[in-house]
């Protein structure tokens, strides 16, 4: 009888452009596992052993293909010298700057990229990963998690108090210092056992032809250093309100990586027409309110998932989050193992 392929050996094919069978299965489930171990989550986020100790007892519930090592948005711009100001812990936290600047320009007296890749918690989300790549026998993936460059230069560049982040607002040198960064923290983890690295790009360039170069300019680093560690770069897109034509030119960039998308936004590219053809590896991002109490199921999902599944064949399919802490480990459980046996 022939013997399925691991993940590992899923995601060593993908590195080759070989789709697997069937889609990597990564939910993001993180912030969970401080309701799993019953601690504070800034004291989770801090606890090497406490966040071991609960991927381990959540993988073998959950049964996907990999474990998220470390999800924390924040990480980077806290390794830069950013103070954290975390009201609760549903609650997204304020940054504050040592010596703060003036809207778009960087904040003085910041770490450079090197010293951040060593500094507040990059060294925990290290240790996480060598701890989990030193369990015997492992076949299922190390996710770890970094923002993209346009995302981390916003945060650097923007007032803490702002709703929503403008990449209008972000300075050229805010975009290098957070490429080199994302780079270098990239690198941390890789080193430390990583074999799928996640860069989370919220927001998107103001876009024309050449600031989509520009862009895919700032993330070849990440994704190239990522792939020289034999690792699996994908690249997780936000923005499902974002015009067509916006992401019809983005796909004609050539990625070295997978381009993961909102399942929305790929169900209502996917009734057009578009990305049946594009050529690139697919991730889909399930929404994050599939698995709160008050939403029926994963039925409507599913109806959205399969088609999808089925014809433009998806190298992976993950959330587009980490799934909240207030989730009910039942229904978790019920849903992922819905989407699970859907693909």
């Amino acid at each position: 009888m022939e013997v399925s392929p691991t993940p590992r050996q899923m995601a060593k094919g993908l590195l080759n452009g070989v789709l697997p069978s069937r889609p990597l299965f990564l939910p993001i489930v993180f912030s969970l596992g401080a309701k799993v171990e019953n601690v504070p989550f800034e004291t989770f986020l801090g606890n090497p052993t406490k966040i071991s100790s609960s991927l381990r007892q959540m993988r073998s519930h959950l049964r996907t293909d990999g474990v998220s090592c470390y999800f924390d948005p924040f990480l980077e711009v806290e390794a830069l010298g950013a103070i954290l100001e975390r009201k609760t812990d549903n609650q997204s936290p304020f940054i504050h700057w040592p010596r703060p600047a003036k809207v778009g320009e960087l904040p003085e007296g910041l770490r450079s990229a090197e010293e951040a890749a060593r500094s507040a918690r990059v060294p925990v989300a290290g240790e996480v990963l060598r701890r989990m790549n030193s369990l015997p026998n492992r076949d299922f993936l190390l996710m770890a998690t970094v923002s993209g460059p346009m995302t981390l230069a916003a945060r650097i560049t923007q007032p803490a108090q702002k709703e929503s982040l403008r990449a209008e607002e972000v300075s050229v040198d805010a975009q290098e210092l957070a490429a080199s960064v994302v780079t270098q923290i990239a690198t941390t983890f890789l080193e430390a056992g990583a074999d799928l690295l996640l860069i989370q790009e919220e927001i998107l360039p103001a876009f024309s032809m050449e600031s989509c170069d520009a862009w895919a300019n700032l993330l070849a680093p990440a994704i190239n250093v990522t792939r020289f560690y034999e690792a699996l770069p994908v690249l997780q897109l936000a923005g499902e309100r974002t015009a067509p034509e916006i992401w019809d030119m983005i796909f004609r960039q050539q990625w070295e990586c997978v381009v993961s998308l909102p399942l929305e936004t790929i169900a209502s590219r996917y009734r057009e027409g578009f990305l049946k053809n594009s050529g690139a590896m697919l991730g889909v991002a399930l929404p994050l309110n599939a698995f709160t109490a008050d939403e029926p199921g994963g039925n409507n999902i599913l109806e959205t998932l399969r088609p999808i599944v089925s014809d433009l064949r998806p190298a992976v399919i993950t959330t587009a989050g980490d799934i909240p802490d207030t989730t009910d480990m039942k229904r978790l459980t019920q849903v992922l193992g819905e989407v699970s046996r859907a693909i």
